[in-house]
C-alpha cells in the first residue's frame, strides 16, 4: 500500500533493483480538522517526525471541521479508502467504540509494535476519556483542552471596577458583571461552546451527573440528567443575565472568541486553548483564571472535563504500516513534543513529564494562567461524575441542547422546561443509539 515510488516499481519490474537497495518509506495517511494556527503547528509536528526517520512518511490532510472530519472517516471506511488515523472530537468517542471492526485500538496497536508504551505515563484525568474500564487505551489524546475564564484587565478598569479582581463563585461573577454594566460596559460576559461549558463542564464541576451510569461510561442505556436542581440554579441566572443585558450570547461554537479578543468584552468563558489565539491578538492586560463555582454545592469545585479530539487508528492497515503509526504515536507523545504543543498551544501536556518539563522551563511563571487548566483537572481524584462524557449521537444531542438554551437566552422559555426538553429530545437519540449498536 503506497510502499515504494514509482521509479522503484519500475526498476523492480526491470528486474535491475540492486541488492538491499532501500524501499521508499511506508506512508501513514493523518486525516484531521486542523486549519489556521493550530493546522501550522500540526504540519510542523509531520515535518519533524518524517524528518527523524527514514521508514515512514506521515501525510497529513484537513477534512473539515469535526463533525465533518468524522463523517469523512466513516465514509471512507465504507468504501475501503480509511486513512490510518483519525482525529475524532471528544463527543465523537461513543461513536467510535460503537463502529464494530472500523477501528483498532491504541492499547493492540502499540502492543504489536514492539515500542516502549506505559499507560501511566499519561494523564490519567485526560487518558480517562479514551479508556476501558480495565484502563486500556482505545485512542491517543491528541489536543485536550478544559474551560477556563478569561478576564480583560482594561474592560474591567475602563467600568471603573478593580482590574485584579478574580470572581472564584457564580455570586461573585453576579456583583461583578453589575458592576460591569453600571460602568458602561456593553459586554460583561460571554462565552464559547456554552453546552460545553455551561452544562457539561458545569455539572462535572459541581459533581452532579450530567446523565446516568456514570456519564454513559457504564452502558448505551444511560439517561440525561442534566436538568436537575444544580444545571436549571446556572442556566436561570444565565438567562437572567442575558434578559438584563450582562450576558451576550454571540453563537454556538466561538464566535465570541472575536469580540473578547478585540477587548469587546470583560469576561469570556472558553477553551484554555482558547490561550494562543488571545495571548497573539489581545492589545489589553489579560488574565485566566478557575472557572468559578457555585459555592452551594457540596464538594464543589470538584474538576472539570476535557474537549478536544483524540487520534484514532482505523482498521484494515497492513502491520508494517501500524508500526509506522507506532512510532509516529510514540513522537507526539514525547515529552519535548508535548511541552511545545503545550505552551504554543494552551491544550493539556498529556503525560506527567511534558508538565514537568515545562514547569521546569520557568513557562508558567512567564506566563501566568497557563497551568490553571491543569490545576482545575488535576486537582481531585474524577468521580463518576466528572471523569467525562461517552454517549451516543452526542453531536446531535448538544445541537438539540443548544436550541434550548438559545430559548433561555431569549426569554421564550424558562430553565427548567427547557432542560427538561432537551433531555426528553436527547433521550430519543440515545435510544435510537443504543438500539443501532445492538
Amino acid at each position: 500500500m503506497k510502499r515504494t515510488s514509482l521509479l522503484a516499481a519500475a526498476l523492480v519490474s526491470a528486474s535491475i533493483l540492486p541488492l538491499g537497495a532501500a524501499q521508499a518509506a511506508t506512508e501513514i495517511q493523518w486525516w484531521h480538522a486542523f486549519t489556521g494556527r493550530l493546522g501550522e503547528l500540526l504540519a510542523k509536528q509531520v515535518e519533524d517526525f518524517n524528518a527523524s526517520q527514514s521508514d515512514y512518511v506521515v501525510v497529513a490532510s484537513n477534512k473539515g471541521n469535526y463533525s465533518e472530519t468524522l463523517n469523512a472517516g466513516i465514509a471512507a471506511f465504507r468504501a475501503g479508502e480509511q486513512p490510518h488515523i483519525l482525529q475524532v472530537f471528544e463527543v465523537g468517542t461513543a461513536t467510535m467504540m460503537a463502529a464494530e471492526g472500523a477501528i483498532k485500538p491504541v492499547y493492540e496497536v502499540m502492543a504489536e509494535s514492539g515500542l516502549d508504551f506505559d499507560p501511566s505515563v499519561y494523564l490519567a484525568a485526560v487518558t480517562g476519556y479514551y479508556t476501558t474500564p480495565e484502563g486500556e487505551m482505545l485512542s491517543l489524546p491528541y489536543n485536550s483542552s478544559t474551560p477556563v475564564l478569561y478576564i480583560n484587565k482594561q474592560a474591567l478598569e475602563d467600568a471603573g471596577v478593580d482590574p485584579e479582581t478574580v470572581p472564584t463563585t457564580w455570586n461573585e461573577v453576579d456583583d461583578l458583571l453589575r458592576a460591569l454594566k453600571a460602568g458602561g460596559s456593553e459586554c460583561p460576559l460571554s462565552t464559547a461552546w456554552q453546552s460545553w461549558v455551561h452544562l457539561e463542564n458545569m455539572s462535572a464541576y459541581h459533581n452532579v451527573p450530567f446523565a446516568t451510569k456514570d456519564n454513559g461510561f457504564g452502558g448505551t442505556d444511560t439517561e440525561l440528567a442534566f436538568n436537575g436542581e444544580m444545571q436549571v440554579t446556572h442556566i436561570s441566572k444565565m438567562g437572567e443575565w442575558a434578559q438584563e443585558g450582562l450576558f451576550i450570547y454571540a453563537g454556538r461554537r466561538n464566535e465570541a472568541g472575536a469580540q473578547f479578543r478585540a477587548g469587546e468584552c470583560a469576561l469570556f468563558t472558553e477553551s484554555s486553548a482558547g490561550y494562543a489565539g488571545v495571548k497573539a491578538e489581545a492589545e489589553f492586560p489579560f488574565a485566566v483564571v478557575n472557572l468559578p463555582y457555585w459555592d452551594s454545592a457540596d464538594g464543589a469545585p470538584q474538576n472539570t472535563i476535557i474537549g478536544g479530539a483524540s487520534l484514532w487508528v482505523m482498521a484494515g492497515h497492513e502491520a508494517e504500516e501500524y508500526k509506522g503509526v507506532a512510532a509516529f504515536f510514540n513522537f507526539l507523545s514525547s515529552s519535548d513534543v508535548q511541552a511545545a504543543w503545550h505552551q504554543d498551544t494552551g491544550y493539556l501536556p498529556i503525560t506527567y513529564e511534558a508538565y514537568e518539563q515545562t514547569k521546569g522551563e520557568g513557562f508558567y511563571e512567564e506566563n501566568p494562567g497557563t497551568d490553571v487548566a491543569i490545576i482545575q483537572m488535576t486537582g481531585k481524584e474524577p468521580t463518576g461524575n466528572s471523569k467525562g462524557l461517552r454517549l451516543g449521537s452526542f453531536d446531535q444531542i448538544r445541537a438539540l441542547i443548544d436550541e434550548e438554551l438559545e430559548a433561555v437566552w431569549a426569554g421564550n422559555k424558562d430553565a427548567q422546561a427547557a432542560l427538561d426538553d432537551a433531555v426528553s429530545r436527547g433521550n430519543e437519540l440515545l435510544r435510537r443509539f443504543e438500539r443501532s449498536a445492538q
